[in-house]
């Protein structure tokens, strides 16, 4: 063994072998929700399995005085609270984490590949969609509210989801 590495060991510090800039912008890993949809200890929301080779679905899960409809699989991820459109995925995602306010949605999204989302949104309005941390710019709903966003996305990998009303 090298005396710094046996140095390294006495103190406790280890060095540091990559830079900022070589370290992945999303975190690699195997995410699902068995459950199909769950309340997280943090008042959020965590829903989907693109794992599934047949739509699975949950309904009538409350979660804040709402009911919440999931159905899931590899080709589709749709989520629906009070019988509203709220969230889906082609093909099927996981998401964790999701959490919506009048002002902003911020949730994890995983997928086997690239993956587009639509949200529903205030109709005619201008949102700025940030993918881990980065803003991606700004862009304006539909008619009926509806955003929708393109992640590029390898195996089990994740990104952080902010979009944010301007």
């Amino acid at each position: 063994m090298s005396e710094g590495k046996e140095q390294s060991r006495k103190t406790g510090e280890f060095p540091v072998q990559q830079s900022y800039s070589e370290i992945p912008r999303r975190k690699i890993k195997m995410a699902t929700v068995k459950e199909l949809l769950r309340a997280e200890n943090d008042g959020t929301l965590s829903f989907g399995d693109y794992t599934l080779t047949s739509k699975t679905k949950k309904d009538n899960f409350e979660f804040e005085g709402d009911l919440y409809k999931v159905k899931t699989f590899a080709e589709i991820t749709k989520l629906e609270k009070n019988g509203m459109f709220v969230y889906e995925s082609v093909p099927g995602s996981t998401v964790e984490n999701f959490k919506e306010t009048d002002a902003e949605v911020e949730f994890t999204v995983s997928a086997p590949e690239d993956v587009q989302f639509t949200l529903e949104l205030e109709p005619e309005s201008e949102y700025e969609v940030f993918i881990d941390g980065e803003s991606a710019g700004k862009m304006g709903t539909n008619l009926s509210g509806k955003l929708s966003v393109s992640v590029e996305l390898n195996a089990d990998q994740t990104a952080a989801i902010k979009v944010v009303k301007c």
